[in-house]
């Protein structure tokens, strides 16, 4: 007893003296850590500092708090956006056909482009003091979605100009001079904006850009000025062919010390016109058949002045944080948006088609392997949709949450891909043969797009999510850092030992949490809310607890080594992204108002997220590179194992017929989806057919009884069957021409596009004959 109150008494000493504390266990952990981490580059700090730390904090410091969740505020749209979707996005709708675009015009029509830049399409994050609409985030992802459910090229085309690009990094940093001349030319359409970041030999790897600027003297307007000499060569870049204004991304440099001391001053942001010496543009690219303007731009000694830099001189080498800085309307806005309308336009079709299309006898969606793939596109619909909404809703209220939006752009992209692949699937024959009556086919060309794009969905994974959201999110390890990287040992030794004493005290309680509840399977952690959801607050909470506790040991045992472990960090990624996705589900099932036809779905769609967080744990401990460490971490975690498991079938097939339902839910559920008016519109088409079936049912089931009860043969044909209903009196004259009047609409829902001898082939020369008179 003696024994142990001394070594009480000697701990709570070296504890507590903060001269011994420090010499004798800050000072050597401080020396270990300083070897082991790597030099930070000024592009990595410059993206670690970059945005903001939102819900996404609380989900990777093991205590969500859930009523913070369920308070921030709801993403709607303003009446005048909401006017906006009804008169002039339902408009455009109207003037867009995408066969036509894709395959005959290989662009959108004349008529399109003056309407967009005429109503203010381009003009969506453009402040009202300017000529733009100044609309929300959520408006700007509304509007971008359903355009995309019509047309994915007129949905990119509108895309662009709102997100990354000119208008943003105006909006953000432009000198006023700047603003008051490009902005309202870039609101009404006079100038369209294009941005070049993309090169050869520089795309993820932004940092390493080889295009250069160098300060010097040249002439301008007929007078010498002080500015740059820009030599660049950019590829990918969107509106390109079409801009008038191209904003550049380049590396700066002041060799003859014409600005002060510093040679290499990083990177910098140019806004210069198109039609400026040297500038070339025009050259298009063809990204997977679609319609939408892409292509190069160059440049060779190309002279501007330096007010032409965004933001003024005082901006030279500051492009790559300002870069980051607006990345969220590319990542969180703009495709998260194309991926959700792809969602709503897969869930309202194969719906459709699947009850519409028959084999042996029933409709597809009758069977169950059918069922499985559907209960997935239904489940990501709905996943999506409280991802957009909840990821919108932050960037519109005030955040700008880096790591919140990598997650949204990788795994909204990738369920993306997900749900078209099982749609093309379910639609077999009907989704691979191209023409008017296919409107699957150019969302399955296109899906690769929002994947390449904005960060490819690789580098996003295993370098971003875990990357940024590991610093960011922590609540020290940033900090101390910076403590390692000052160049004043005492200083940095004295920050670091206060923050280690508060590290250590956060990962011993992650390590006694995590081990309660992972003991007790979490079910004696109080929930945020009651009824069916209640254990999924608690689960969600213990493994937020698992990942604070696994992401310490990590950067304990790994040091720097851990951002060149990607297959190691990004599982942990994937962790904390499903921690986030499984929050969006629930604050949408709150936020619309607990509704019981909601509830498949909210299992569906957190259950498989606890799956695939079990499923990315199970792969860290297992190649883990210590062993002993790895076993550690999984029995604090998981003492009895892993026992999540994806949806039941029953789940499934809950959401799998509610597909195959006219009514409210399937409305809410692909709200979004464009149903033309025109009688040719391949999704009112299969939209028709289907509420005829529907409509139908209740005189099928005559027929069915009476095929049961051996008054009509089965397996007759068609009408045959339907004139021996008559003749038996099973229905009325005015149900077999309700029956006939269905059936047609089924036979052109369920048609492919036929092309008669070489018209396939004139097509095509039509085409090239367009796009030679256009060069």
């Amino acid at each position: 007893m003696t024994t142990l109150i001394i070594l009480l008494i000697a701990l709570g000493i070296v504890l507590g003296v903060a001269d011994i504390r420090r010499n004798l266990i800050s000072k050597p952990v401080f020396q270990i850590f300083k070897k082991i981490l790597p030099p930070m580059s000024s592009t990595e700090r410059e993206a670690m500092e970059a945005g903001s730390v939102w819900w996404e904090g609380d989900l990777f410091k093991g205590n969500p708090d859930w009523q913070k969740l369920h308070n921030y505020p709801k993403a709607e749209l303003s009446q005048e956006e909401q006017d906006f979707m009804d008169n002039q996005v339902e408009t455009l709708l109207s003037m867009l056909d995408d066969y036509k675009i894709v395959h005959e015009h290989k662009d959108l029509p004349k008529e399109v482009w003056e309407y967009l830049r005429k109503e203010g399409f381009f003009a969506m994050i453009i402040p009202k003091a300017y000529g733009g609409r100044e609309f929300s985030a959520i408006a700007n992802s509304t509007i971008v979605s359903r355009i995309s459910t019509r047309s994915l090229s007129a949905a990119v085309t509108v895309m662009v100009p709102n997100s990354l690009g000119p208008g943003e990094l105006l909006n953000h940093y432009g000198t006023q001079e700047q603003k008051d001349y490009w902005l309202p030319r870039l609101a009404d359409g006079t100038d369209i904006p294009c941005f070049a970041l993309t090169g050869p030999d520089a795309g993820s790897d932004a940092g390493a850009i080889p295009d250069t600027g160098v300060v010097c003297k040249g002439m301008h307007e007929g007078e010498e000025v002080l500015g740059l000499r820009l030599n660049f060569e950019k590829r990918y870049i969107t509106l390109a062919p079409v801009a008038t204004v191209l904003g550049l991304a380049f590396k700066m440099y002041d060799p003859d010390g014409l600005l002060g001391d510093k040679q290499d001053l990083g990177i910098t942001c140019a806004l210069i016109p198109t039609d400026h010496e040297g500038v070339e543009t025009g050259e298009r690219h063809y990204p997977v058949n679609m319609a939408f303007m892409n292509g190069t731009t160059r440049g060779k000694d190309v002279f501007i002045p330096l007010d032409w830099i965004i933001g003024g001189p005082d901006y030279a080498g500051r492009g790559w944080r300002m870069l980051v800085e607006c990345l969220s309307a590319g990542r969180g806005i703009s495709l998260p948006a194309l991926a959700t309308a792809n969602a709503h336009l897969c869930s309202r079709t194969t719906g459709a088609y699947a009850a519409v299309r028959k084999q042996f006898g029933l409709s597809i969606g009758k069977f169950e392997g059918i069922e499985e793939a559907m209960g997935r596109i239904g489940g990501s619909t709905y996943t999506l949709e409280a991802m957009r909404k909840m990821t919108a809703g932050a960037i519109d209220s005030g955040e700008s949450p880096s790591v919140v939006t990598a997650i949204a752009k990788y795994h909204m992209t990738e369920m993306s891909r997900e749900i078209i692949n099982d749609a093309m699937d379910i639609h077999a024959g009907k989704g691979v043969q191209m023409g008017p009556k296919n409107y699957l086919g150019h969302q399955y060309f296109g899906t690769p797009v929002a994947i390449t794009v904005e960060g490819a969905n690789i580098l996003t994974r295993n370098l971003m999510i875990f990357g940024q959201g590991a610093t960011r999110c922590h609540p020290y390890v940033f900090s101390e850092m910076e403590a390692a990287a000052n160049p004043d040992f005492e200083q940095g030794l004295k920050d670091f030992d206060g923050l280690l004493i508060k590290h250590v005290s956060y990962a011993a309680g992650n390590f006694f949490n995590a081990l309660f509840h992972g003991l007790t399977g979490g079910h004696f952690k109080a929930s945020a809310m009651s009824g069916e959801t209640a254990d999924y607050y608690k689960q969600l909470s213990r493994m937020s607890k698992g990942l604070a506790l696994c992401s310490d040991f990590s950067m304990l045992m790994l040091g720097g080594d851990l951002k060149r472990k990607e297959m190691i960090s990004a599982r942990l990624g994937d962790v904390l992204s499903q921690l986030y996705i499984a929050s969006a589900v629930l604050r949408r099932y709150e936020e619309d108002g607990r509704q019981a036809a909601d509830l498949p779905f909210v299992h569906y769609s957190v259950q498989r997220c606890l799956y695939k967080i079990g499923v990315a744990f199970d792969g860290f401990f297992q190649n883990f590179p210590n062993r002993f460490v790895a076993v550690v971490m999984k029995r604090t975690v998981f003492p009895w194992g892993i026992g999540y498991e994806m949806p039941a079938d029953a789940i499934t097939q809950k959401v799998s017929r509610q597909l195959m339902e006219p009514g409210v839910m399937r409305d809410r559920l692909t709200h979004l989806c464009h149903i033309g008016e025109e009688a040719d519109d391949p999704v009112a088409i299969v939209e028709n057919a289907f509420i005829a079936m529907h409509e139908n049912a209740p005189i099928e089931k005559k027929i069915l009884k009476a095929q049961k009860d051996k008054q009509i043969a089965r397996k007759l044909p068609f009408e045959d069957m339907v004139n021996a209903a008559l003749e038996k009196s099973v229905i009325t004259e005015s149900e077999a021409e309700q029956l006939r009047r269905a059936e047609q609409l089924r036979q052109v829902a369920v048609a492919v596009d036929n092309y008669a001898p070489g018209e396939i082939e004139k097509l095509g020369l039509q085409a090239t004959k367009k796009r030679s008179k256009a060069a």
